[in-house]
């Protein structure tokens, strides 16, 4: 069996490479946007409001391998501390026997500018703007932020949460979503979608508002910013899109394949039932030119397909999952489909009887259980034979 497929991501609200492609056809952000986001109406946030991303969530700090914290271009501070710490002095932060312990040293590590015990939670803060902080513990080379990072010390681990204005914010989101040498118009579509996503999540409650990776969006801090991105974010600052007075949630992805999905039939249990209603500026689009090519055609995921697999070879996948194990396959119903095509609902048939999942579940077990060096199903929208 092969799966022949289309698109890369959920299909939900806007798609990048749909928006690159219609902007290289001569539409504005504002055409883009009332695409994807139908019914919408442009308003305007406070782009000064702070916005609160999770960088680092159940971090070990032993004293062997503190949390370490360096102020970059500028002085900083720690509240409570009663001093400035200069450019490019360290913080380091470790769960002792007796409690969570604090040091700052010199950036040639030669003299300590502070020790002493902590609890509860820390700010780690600029005391100039020139001055951004470097989470040198986190497992990336993007690890650089403007705003302050608050540290929480917990039972045995630290959280860290960076606090940041959010139009800062969205200057190391926006590139990493959609790249900087994109279209103009594409960008400012993304940054109107990115701040709005944003706002839609930003609560009174818990400790952070976003991730910084897909499970929210992603975000790179000040490594991952461009000129061209920062300068679309300064030209409309605040920019959001509301659907009566709420903002909108606005969803994207990588690439519609051709068309876009409602999402009651993206979002959906993980048997496949349709659990949510529909919202009315979520709906399905065709994404094609009049009569024409799609406007994502140029996308790398535009059209795909899976490698072949025997029947056997299908069969020990699913079998490894206990949502998907129906013993030797015998037949899939790829019937249940959304408005673009996409499977919301998938039944597998075998020696042992047939179960029913969302096409999420299915296509995470085929992902996940896949023979190594195989293909991997980059959407829902997919079908044993080529789609037309």
């Amino acid at each position: 069996m092969t799966f022949y497929g289309r698109g890369y991501g959920h299909g939900v609200g806007l798609s990048q490479h749909g928006a690159r492609g219609r902007a290289l056809a001569g539409q504005t952000a504002e055409q883009i946007l009332a695409t994807y986001y139908k019914g919408t109406t442009p308003a305007v946030t406070s782009p000064t409001r702070s916005v609160r991303i999770l960088l680092l969530g159940g971090f070990k700090a032993p004293s062997t391998a503190p949390l370490v914290i360096y102020g970059r271009g500028g002085a900083w501070q720690i509240d409570g501390i009663a001093r400035t710490f200069p450019a490019n002095a360290v913080l380091r932060v470790w769960k002792a026997s007796t409690g969570w312990k604090a040091k700052v040293l010199t950036a040639d590590l030669s003299t300590v500018l502070h020790s002493g015990p902590i609890s509860g939670a820390i700010n780690v803060r600029p005391a100039h703007a020139a001055t951004t902080l470097q989470l040198w513990s986190k497992p990336s080379s993007y690890d650089t932020y403007r705003g302050l990072l608050r540290v929480f010390l917990l039972d045995g681990y630290v959280n860290v949460v960076n606090h940041v204005q959010l139009d800062l914010y969205l200057r190391g989101v926006v590139p990493a979503e959609m790249p900087s040498s994109w279209p103009t118009e594409a960008l400012k579509a993304q940054a109107v979608a990115a701040r709005s996503y944003t706002v839609r999540r930003i609560k009174s409650t818990g400790t952070f508002d976003v991730y910084d990776d897909t499970r929210s969006q992603v975000y790179r801090g000040v490594e991952a910013e461009k000129a061209a991105t920062n300068a679309v974010i300064a030209a409309a600052p605040g920019a959001i899109l509301k659907s009566g007075s709420a903002v909108v949630n606005a969803f994207f992805h990588s690439t519609g394949g051709a068309a876009t999905e409602n999402n009651e039939y993206a979002f959906v249990g993980s048997s496949g039932a349709v659990t949510s209603g529909p919202v009315k500026y979520l709906r399905g689009v065709t994404d094609r030119v009049a009569g024409g090519p799609a406007y994502d055609a140029s996308a790398p995921f535009y059209s795909w397909r899976s490698t072949t697999l025997t029947r056997a070879q299908l069969s020990a996948m699913f079998k490894s999952d206990g949502r998907t194990n129906v013993g030797d396959l015998l037949r899939l119903d790829l019937t249940r489909r959304g408005v673009s095509g996409r499977l919301y609902q998938v039944t597998l048939y075998g020696t042992t009887g047939k179960k029913t999942v969302s096409g999420d579940v299915f296509r995470a077990v085929y992902n996940a259980k896949r023979p190594s060096g195989t293909a991997m199903l980059r959407s829902n929208l997919f079908d044993t034979a080529p789609l037309h």
